[in-house]
Parts: structure tokens; sequence; C-alpha cells
């Protein structure tokens, strides 16, 4: 059997992208948990409280459950927007490097190919939202 873009032995499909800004650790940090960042990301429209187990629902329907939140770090969310039958996990991290900081979007447990291309095309709008929001500060 050939394989398929995306799939896994173990968690479903998945889909990751990643790129590095030429900004500092906390800056990136700030934004991606800032109302706008937070808005850019997970389309939800409020600040929120990264407690482990905090559930809330965006405007849309899309059900998220806070599962991990390591400062400065990575966060981790189930994710299911109104029309999926199961929820996905996103993991955002953010990673200092040479020349700024790589910040990362990987989702996993997603359906199938249809919902990882949904993905895809969400996160590279993300990482081109976020690019132009850091450089016009």
């Amino acid at each position: 059997m050939a394989n398929t873009t995306g799939k896994t032995r173990d968690v479903g499909y998945q889909v990751g992208l990643r790129h590095t800004f030429p900004v500092s650790l906390h800056t990136a940090w700030n934004f991606v948990l800032s109302p706008k960042g937070i808005q850019t990301w997970l389309g939800y429209h409020h600040e929120i409280n990264w407690v482990r187990g905090n559930k809330f629902v965006t405007k849309y329907g899309t059900e998220i459950c806070v599962r991990v939140f390591r400062e400065l770090s990575h966060v981790r969310v189930g994710y299911k927007k109104k029309a999926w039958e199961k929820f996905s996990t996103i993991q955002v991290r953010l990673i200092q490097a040479k020349t700024g900081t790589t910040i990362s979007f990987h989702q996993e447990k997603l359906a199938g190919l249809e919902e990882r291309e949904e993905m895809k095309r969400h996160w590279d709008k993300v990482l081109e939202t976020i690019k132009s929001t850091l450089e016009k500060n």
C-alpha cells in the first residue's frame, strides 16, 4: 500500500508548518498568546485562561480544550470544529533560533486528507498573518 501524505500509524492524519521570525522568543510568545494572536490561530475572540481542562467554544462552534501550557515553550489544545466528529490536537511550539524564534504549528488526529488539507491552508494563512503582524512592529 502506498504511503499517504500526512497519514501516521498511530494518530490519523497530521500536518505541521513552521517559520522562523526575526524576533525574540518573548515577542513571539506574547503575540501568539495575545488576543490578536489567539484570534489568528484559534479563531477565538477573547482572552484565554490557560489552565489545563479549561474549555471554550468559538463563535463558529469550534470546541477548544486546554491540555498543556508551558510558559515560553508550547501550548497543546484539543480542537474540534462544529462539523467534525472528533477532536484533533494542536500544538504550538516556540523555539529560539539563531536568527530569531521559530513558531511551529502541529496538528494531529485529523480524520482524513480533506481535514488535513483544510488545516494546512489554515496554518499557511496563520503564518502569513503572523509574519505581516510581526514585521509591522
